[in-house]
């Protein structure tokens, strides 16, 4: 019986697990779009513009487009220190929000996809687990 319940447990869990990595780009933008809502839109503005010189713009940002992995490693772990974003340096504190690995998934596909942004691939919540915060001192 104890063997039973072991093999039980393991499949329901196996299978949950599969069942949340199945979210389409699509439903992931939508779910981003509601944490950018909660975590992001107070500093980086509705249009994604950010605010000159205090909090960088994430539309036509080159930093985020050119540094995805840094730029997810920013929302994972907080940022701080020097960043030149569309040929503008700024110096500031963004701190890390409490998001899972799944919610900074979603809100990295919203950004890349918002404003004009496009990014083909779509990063996942694996993705988001293996990012360490050692590649923020690169």
């Amino acid at each position: 019986m104890k063997v039973f319940g072991l093999i039980y447990f393991l499949l329901v869990g196996t299978v949950a697990l599969s069942l949340s990595q199945k979210k389409t780009k699509e439903e992931s933008i939508l779910a981003g779009q509601e944490i950018y809502q909660d975590f992001c839109v107070q500093c980086h503005l509705t249009s994604g513009e950010g605010v000159s010189g205090v909090f960088p713009p994430l539309k036509a940002s080159d930093y985020l487009l050119d540094n995805i992995e840094k730029s997810i490693a920013g929302v994972k772990y907080g940022l701080r220190g020097k960043i030149t974003v569309n040929d503008e340096v700024y110096d500031g504190v963004m701190v890390t929000q409490g998001l899972d690995d799944d919610e900074i998934a979603d809100v990295m596909n919203y950004i890349l996809n918002e404003w004009g942004n496009s990014f083909e691939k779509q990063i996942t919540s694996q993705q988001v687990l293996e990012i360490q915060k050692s590649i923020l001192n690169q």
